[in-house]
């Protein structure tokens, strides 16, 4: 068995025979946990009661977090003319079509959403086995394929995130640093757990919310309570 550290050892020892904890607990807990020489981001698991690989169980949606993230996101937009210059003005960081698909084919991505005006999904469908493994394939559901290019990169820009339930069905993503409030960080995690519940799907059957677990990115994991994760 590898050494822990000191530092993942105190990290450990703070959270040991805590569960169950409100958001507001859970929350204290993990910014105290967070030592890391950088600003850790709190992630946010859950494991919900669906089997993806079934349509009708899919779960999949975006939320606009009330205190954004914290995290500076590149946003590449394919479009042309006009769309292409609003998407500029919008302060996308990539705009471009069939050069943008070949710098994407390339092997160089440097962007972390990607956005597509209708008109542009043909050339886009061809980068599908590259942007699709990375949940960076624009689609309509979570409005990354729009006429309204400026409104979308508005909102990346400005703390939407977007979700996907995986094979296991486990969603997860960052809903914030380390040095953020308290309180905004509590508001962020009830704010992604209700996108999330109102995005049951029709064919999960039995309990949809079984876990919520909050972490940082280099500390352990406390499990939070359904109640207080969904309190409004």
């Amino acid at each position: 068995m590898a050494k822990q550290g000191k530092r993942t050892r105190t990290a450990r020892d703070l959270v040991a025979g805590k569960a169950n904890l409100s958001v507001e607990e859970a929350v204290a807990l993990i910014k105290q946990s967070a030592t890391a020489k950088f600003d850790e981001t709190v992630e946010l698991a859950m494991n919900l009661g669906v089997d993806p690989r079934h349509a009708d169980q899919m779960v999949r949606g975006v939320v606009t977090l009330p205190n954004g993230t914290g995290k500076t996101v590149r946003v590449a937009v394919f479009a042309r003319g006009a769309k292409a210059d609003e998407a500029t003005e919008a302060g996308a960081d990539i705009v471009g079509a069939e050069d943008l698909m070949e710098t994407i084919q390339s092997g160089k991505i440097e962007f972390d959403r990607c956005i597509a005006t209708p008109d542009m999904m043909p050339l886009v469908g061809r980068l599908g086995k590259i942007l699709g493994p990375r949940n960076l394939m624009p689609n309509p559901k979570v409005g990354t394929v729009t006429m309204d290019v400026k409104q979308a990169v508005a909102n990346a820009k400005g703390g939407e995130v977007q979700f996907k339930v995986e094979k296991a069905g486990i969603i997860h993503a960052g809903i914030g640093k380390a040095s953020f409030d308290p309180e905004k960080l509590a508001q962020n995690v009830r704010a992604f757990v209700e996108a999330v519940t109102r995005a049951k799907p029709a064919g999960a059957k039995g309990t949809y919310l079984k876990k919520v677990s909050l972490s940082s990115t280099m500390g352990p994991g406390v499990s939070v309570d359904l109640a207080s994760a969904t309190a409004n």
